[in-house]
């Protein structure tokens, strides 16, 4: 079971790198993921945002909760130290 204080803990970390390029990983059932990177863009109480440039004209925002990083089902590496969050 996950607990209110694990929860918080993984908000704090995605508000401090806001604006830090990531690498995310998404699994999103039955043999299906990809792999992005994009910068934390934006972070609401319950969701936040990664900007994705999917070529030179475009940008794709993606949302995730922080369930979604407890559970496993997203994996969110910083760039610049490789941390895990």
């Amino acid at each position: 079971m996950i607990d209110a204080q694990a929860l918080m803990n993984v908000k704090k970390a995605v508000e401090s790198n806001i604006g830090e390029k990531v690498k995310l990983k998404a699994n999103r059932g039955r043999r299906k993921s990809f792999i992005r990177e994009g910068v934390i863009h934006e972070v609401y109480p319950s969701i936040f945002t990664v900007r994705v440039n999917i070529d030179d004209k475009s940008v794709q925002t993606l949302s995730f909760t922080y369930f979604d990083i407890l559970t496993s089902n997203v994996e969110v590496v910083i760039c610049k130290n490789n941390q895990r969050i």
